[in-house]
């Protein structure tokens, strides 16, 4: 009953120390993990790792909260290797207000770029956003082409609102391991609603460690059976259910169907 994370940054400093139990543990289990890129050189990171690993996929993209340094000089560096097969996925991009990092508009600026890339490779974007929930929605709503946003909106923790109207996109919702915190009951009832074929699970690694383990750092791909336990208990099926839909659901979206072993 092989586990996807589809959201962890393997190129982290703090998971280093811990990369070769993860890498282990992923030829042992058959898991699978998409390593996000947030700028040129990590973006690069991630491939090299997923191209020494046959479960390991990448996404390059620029993060927001990093784009005000960012020049035309690192979307090409980005683009020079978009096209590789083991480049799944075009981010981590989006949106953010939480963090005084990057003006809002140079934000939009980079996030329209990324958009546009994932039509034109036809590659989904793993969406970051923070403190601008309505932004978001309205944005993804101005870019969507035939009604539609190629996506997943990583780490959610929106409301059921946003989350209908991102499924209306055709979009997924993937679910980190806030969902599994104490004061998280609103995120769960949230999760509840999210179609079988749409819903996704991630670490977010090396942060945010799920409950029981939150006190443990840094967060690993391995924690990400504890999200999945939970939503198996909020959407009332077993948890072998729950980790084989959501395995398909990230074949099906990162276009690795053909893969599955």
């Amino acid at each position: 009953m092989p586990l996807f994370d589809t959201h962890a940054h393997l190129d982290s400093e703090q998971i280093h120390p811990h990369l070769d139990e993860i890498l282990k543990k992923v030829d042992e289990e058959a898991m699978r993990i998409t390593a996000i890129g947030t700028d040129p050189k990590s973006s690069h990171r991630c491939l090299e790792l997923a191209k020494s690993h046959d479960n390991i996929f990448a996404a390059a993209g620029l993060h927001p909260n990093y784009c005000a340094k960012f020049e035309d000089s690192h979307w090409q560096a980005i683009l020079e290797i978009v096209d590789h097969p083991k480049v799944v996925a075009i981010g981590e991009t989006g949106l953010d207000k939480y963090w005084d990092d990057c003006p809002f508009d140079v934000q939009q600026k980079w996030f329209e770029r990324h958009v546009d890339l994932s039509f034109r490779k036809n590659k989904p974007l793993v969406i970051h956003t923070r403190e601008c929930e309505i932004e978001m929605i309205e944005t993804l709503e101005r870019l969507a082409r035939d009604n539609r946003i190629i996506g997943i909106m990583h780490s959610f923790v929106g409301s059921e609102d946003t989350a209908k109207r991102c499924l209306d996109l055709g979009m997924y919702i993937s679910f980190a391991g806030m969902v599994t915190f104490k004061k998280s009951a609103a995120l769960r009832e949230v999760a509840k609603t999210i179609p079988d074929d749409r819903i996704l699970i991630e670490t977010d690694s090396p942060y945010l460690s799920p409950h029981p383990l939150r006190s443990k750092r840094p967060n690993v791909p391995m924690y990400v059976e504890h999200t999945a336990n939970c939503l198996a208990e909020v959407r009332g099926v077993s948890v072998e259910e729950l980790v084989t839909q959501t395995f398909a659901n990230a074949n099906r979206v990162f276009n690795l169907e053909d893969t599955q072993k």
